[in-house]
């Protein structure tokens, strides 16, 4: 008499992967086999082990407490945009009702180190005659090529400036003592010249802070100097 067997097709052990895959697919797997719960343990790396709901637990308490402070730095930044926008706000109107070009700039000065919280700030116009004032050049004054670079992009430059710069800007014994320096190209249809704000703290101005703001000061400050100089 003759045996027959009959041979069980084979078939691959399942992997890490595999199941991984598979509670990934359905999230709900441990609600409905509750028991495992009870007998699944999680390494943990100081309180030896733990149950599996506990891990997870764990995991989004630590979670939730990263959303929270990133909610904070959220909060914080909403905050002092508010406070920036308001500041802008105030010195534009300033600036609206200012009568001549010295009135723009001591205004200018004044709302920058008071609301901006700037130690130093200074105006460098362009001028074809330098027309006797202390913050006109001439265009061709030798101090405008270290800022051949700032009108080219036209866009605000925070952090450590160059020494060639703030000298040129606020005096040797000045710049000697600040530690991080804005500034700022300001133009209508040419270059206008180049607001500076400086800060004795080497991280007041640094070079991941936002310039959208910084932006919009040197619009204003520009267009109010353009029009007091009759150029537009």
């Amino acid at each position: 008499m003759t045996r027959q067997t009959t041979s069980e097709p084979y078939q691959e052990p399942l992997t890490e992967v595999d199941v991984a895959a598979y509670l990934r697919a359905h999230p709900d797997f441990f609600v409905r086999n509750l028991s495992l719960l009870e007998i699944l343990r999680v390494p943990h790396p100081t309180h030896g082990a733990v149950s599996l709901v506990e891990r997870q637990t764990s995991v989004l308490r630590e979670r939730n407490r990263q959303l929270e402070h990133k909610l904070k730095e959220l909060i914080q930044l909403a905050r002092e945009n508010e406070q920036l926008g308001a500041n802008l706000h105030r010195l534009g109107l300033g600036l609206l009702q200012a009568d001549s070009l010295d009135s723009v700039l001591a205004l200018t000065r004044e709302q920058l180190c008071d609301e901006f919280k700037a130690d130093e700030v200074m105006v460098r116009l362009i001028g074809p005659d330098a027309s006797g004032a202390p913050y006109f050049c001439t265009p061709d004054d030798p101090g405008l090529a270290h800022f051949a670079g700032l009108f080219e992009h036209r866009r605000p430059v925070c952090g450590r400036a160059d020494p060639q710069q703030l000298d040129w800007l606020f005096g040797a014994e000045v710049a000697e003592g600040l530690g991080s320096a804005v500034l700022i190209p300001l133009f209508d249809t040419e270059p206008l010249g180049v607001l500076a704000l400086g800060s004795r703290d080497a991280v007041r101005f640094h070079p991941s802070m936002g310039t959208l703001f910084l932006g919009y000061l040197g619009e204003l400050v520009g267009a109010a100097v353009s029009n007091r100089l009759g150029r537009t």
